[in-house]
């Protein structure tokens, strides 16, 4: 079966982000990696492409250079990586739905309401899938959570509790780090910093977990840096539209704490806990019985879970490879598509356009209630209301 095309705009050399894509796309052999504009220098990105191996005439300037150079081509990519600064993500998105492209787009999708509904609406219009890249709901045992949850385990869930905390901004020397600073600057970050980058993985996991969106929220956010504009901890809580509490806590100036994603989930005849430091962990404690692990890889787990695992029980799988798990599912969406048939439902997992206009309605609501001093306000973007 020959591979599928892929094309990535960002992530070029020193990027953060961009291993992590290039090894996830990879991982399977279901992608090739194709075409690139890696960095917003367009020699230093031509010249870093083709040191990965894109041929010259592929390896382009810039994502408008891309988006002409692969349109016309008969072997265009099958789809396209977004991973460049926020404020870029809808225009250069956007652009390539409408060119008949799949998308995957890094979080967050767009920096405001309105444009995520436009990208939802062109998804659906154009029939090409926009992803975006909630890369931690494709660790195993999140999907085995998820599993669990819809087959009635734990019964109605009644509480799901969210964490995203970390101290690396905690320095208030820092400020003038332009690594940092950008984040607390509404000029760049838009209306919120913290939640709007840590807070919505958190709260698109628990949505992803329990198979619940939020509705209504309660948020209390605070600058504890003095010359911060915008909050670096805040404290969320949710009513999701199926009944259950939320409760979400994102920081980054918590110090001692390094990643600092878990998720609870507590049901009527059990609860689950996962913390992404010990991805190969889960812990479920049924009603009146003693607690249990459950490691990834083991037996008799869901198909969600056993379709998402690669290496043997009691070996690490990390991040990359749950970026992996989602390009996984994107290769048979794309595939299924092309040959006109369902896809495997146990791949049917991966993050939607409609993900991220949740995720930017929940930003704004959680500034809007955290200028007004905890006040409830709608969750829910308009278009869904």
């Amino acid at each position: 079966m020959a591979k599928l095309k892929w094309g990535m705009i960002g992530g070029g050399e020193g990027s953060q982000i961009g291993p992590a894509h290039r090894l996830g796309a990879g991982l399977d052999g279901l992608f090739e990696f194709t075409a690139g504009a890696l960095d917003h220098r367009p020699e230093a990105g031509r010249d870093y492409g083709q040191r990965l191996g894109l041929s010259p005439d592929r390896s382009y300037g810039d994502w408008r250079e891309m988006l002409e150079g692969e349109k016309g081509r008969d072997d265009r990519v099958d789809l396209v990586t977004v991973a460049t600064p926020n404020a870029t993500h809808f225009e250069i998105t956007k652009a390539f739905l409408e060119n008949g492209f799949h998308v995957l787009c890094e979080k967050p999708m767009t920096m405001t309401v309105e444009e995520g509904e436009d990208i939802v609406r062109l998804s659906e219009k154009t029939g090409r899938i926009c992803a975006v890249n909630y890369g931690y709901t494709g660790y195993s045992l999140v999907r085995h959570m998820k599993a669990m949850v819809a087959r009635g385990d734990l019964g109605r869930v009644r509480l799901v509790v969210a964490e995203f905390a970390h101290g690396h901004h905690a320095d208030a020397a820092d400020m003038d780090n332009p690594r940092v600073r950008w984040r607390y600057d509404p000029a760049q970050a838009g209306v919120s910093a913290q939640f709007a980058d840590c807070g919505i993985h958190a709260l698109h996991m628990a949505s992803f977990v329990i198979g619940q969106n939020a509705e209504r929220l309660s948020a209390d956010t605070v600058s504890c840096i003095d010359s911060r504009t915008l909050e670096d901890d805040a404290m969320v809580n949710l009513r999701f539209d199926g009944g259950t509490v939320g409760r979400l806590w994102t920081s980054s100036i918590a110090i001692g704490r390094q990643h600092g994603l878990t998720l609870q989930v507590f049901g009527e005849k059990g609860g689950l806990r996962w913390a992404q430091e010990q991805p190969n962990q889960l812990y479920w404690m049924p009603l009146g019985e003693r607690l249990q692990i459950i490691e990834r890889g083991e037996a008799n787990l869901s198909p969600e879970a056993d379709r998402s695992t690669r290496v043997t029980i009691g070996h690490a799988e990390g991040m990359p490879l749950a970026f992996a798990n989602i390009y996984s599912d994107l290769a048979e969406a794309i595939r299924a598509a092309k040959d006109g048939r369902d896809m495997d439902p146990a791949a049917d997992l991966y993050p939607r356009a409609e993900d991220g206009l949740r995720s930017m309605a929940a930003v704004f609501a959680v500034a809007e209630s955290g200028k007004r001093n905890g006040e409830w306000v709608d969750a829910r973007p308009p278009l869904f209301r």
